[in-house]
C-alpha cells in the first residue's frame, strides 16, 4: 500500500525519536536574547564555531542594554570568525536596541513580531518561539530543506514554501523536535554531498534511496 505524506512523516518522526532521543538546539545560551544573537551569528557559519565565539561575546556584553549601547567595531572584533561580521554586528546591535526600546528588553514570543527585528527571518523566528516559548514551530534551515526534499515531504528550496508544506503533514507539536533531529541527522548521516544511505534509519522509506 502506498504511504501518504502524512503517514511517511509520522514514521520518520518515530524513527528519528529512536535515533536521537535527547536532541536539543545545538547552540549554547543562557538568556533569551543570547539565543537570538547566536542564531543570527549561525548564518553561513557552523553552530560549533558560534559556540566558540559567544562565551567571550556574552561576557563582554551581558545584557540587551549592553549590546544596544555597543559599537559595531567592538562587536565585530568578537565575531569576525563567524563570517559576514560587519552585517551581523550591525544587526545584533539594532535588534537589541529594538528589544530595549520597543519590547521592554524582552524577546517577542510571536513569529510576527520577531521578523520585525533586523536580521531575523522565519527560520530564526520559528526557532525562538519553539525553543524559548514552547510554541508550534517549523525551523526550515538548509538541513531540514535538503532532508525533507529527499524524504518526499517537501519540494523546492524556498524556506517559506517548505515550511508551509511541512506544516501540512507534520503534527504541530512534533515540528520543532523533528527539525532539530533532522539537523543532527543531516550533519552525521544524510550529508549534502555523500549521504551515508547504508547507515540511515530512514533509507527504506526515502524517496531518494539509492538504486541497486
Amino acid at each position: 500500500m502506498r504511504m501518504t505524506k502524512k503517514n511517511r512523516a509520522l514514521e520518520i518522526i518515530e524513527r528519528l525519536k529512536k535515533e536521537y532521543p535527547d536532541v536539543k538546539c545545538a547552540l549554547t545560551y543562557q538568556k533569551p536574547h543570547e539565543l537570538l544573537i547566536s542564531v543570527r551569528l549561525s548564518a553561513q557559519c557552523t553552530d560549533k564555531r558560534v559556540n566558540l565565539v559567544t562565551p567571550a561575546l556574552f561576557e563582554r556584553f551581558p545584557s540587551v542594554d549592553a549590546f544596544a549601547e555597543a559599537s559595531v567595531s567592538e562587536v565585530e572584533e568578537y565575531i569576525k570568525s563567524c563570517g559576514l561580521f560587519h552585517t551581523k554586528a550591525q544587526d545584533i546591535i539594532e535588534m537589541c536596541r529594538m528589544l530595549r526600546d520597543i519590547y521592554g528588553g524582552k524577546v517577542p514570543d510571536t513569529i510576527e513580531e520577531l521578523v520585525k527585528l533586523p536580521g531575523v527571518g522565519r527560520k530564526t523566528a520559528n526557532l525562538i518561539v519553539g525553543d524559548l516559548y514552547g510554541k508550534s514551530a517549523m525551523v526550515c534551515d538548509t538541513h531540514v530543506i535538503r532532508l525533507t526534499n529527499r524524504l518526499g515531504l517537501s519540494e523546492g528550496k524556498d524556506a517559506a514554501q517548505v515550511e508551509k508544506q511541512l506544516r501540512a503533514v507534520i503534527p504541530p507539536e512534533e515540528g520543532l523536535m523533528m527539525c532539530h533531529r533532522l539537523v543532527w541527522h543531516g550533519r552525521g548521516v544524510c550529508t549534502a554531498r555523500s549521504p551515508k544511505c547504508g547507515e540511515c534509519a530512514l533509507s527504506d522509506i526515502c524517496k531518494n534511496k539509492p538504486t541497486r
